[in-house]
């Protein structure tokens, strides 16, 4: 069927593209998050396994938003490790790093996804895409408040 909401289909699909790097992006984070939730030691264990809990679960959230945005503007969500390996802008880890590796890989993770979200801001904006821009502000919001955190934990 036909999509008339009052955004072309160039406009859409463009917008869509941008989303479906954010969505690989923050998949990405995700799963580097719950890695870490799993794996991290030392001295600030509870307040760091606490901490990506809280993180990985907020993720889990956006990504279906993100996803189901995309599917609202008509083009198909990436749903694949394949799909988002070629999409994301994220470095992914090859080993477990220490507690303090793992606050300095998602501090640069974070920052890397508002990146990500600001990139696609002009395109709706272009197209007068409200609740894209509005889906983008919050993810904007979060990415960066996350970021402060977790370089204040690197502050000695």
């Amino acid at each position: 069927m036909d999509i008339d909401i009052g955004i072309s289909k160039k406009d859409r699909a463009e917008i869509a593209k941008g989303l479906s790097r954010l969505l690989a992006d923050s998949y990405t984070l995700y799963m580097t998050t719950h890695n870490f939730h799993w794996n991290v030691t030392g001295p600030m264990f509870n307040t760091l396994h606490q901490m990506f809990e809280g993180q990985y679960t907020e993720l889990s959230e956006a990504v279906d938003l993100i996803a189901e945005r995309i599917r609202a503007l008509g083009f198909p969500a990436p749903g694949s490790y394949k799909e988002f390996e070629k999409l994301t802008s994220l470095k992914q880890p090859e080993d477990v790093p220490d507690a303090e590796g793992m606050i300095r890989q998602l501090l640069t993770s974070h920052e890397g996804v508002a990146k990500t979200a600001r990139a696609v801001v002009p395109l709706a904006d272009k197209a007068s895409d409200e609740p894209t821009l509005d889906l983008l502000t919050q993810r904007l919001q979060i990415h960066e408040k996350t970021a402060w955190m977790l370089r204040s934990l690197l502050e000695k």
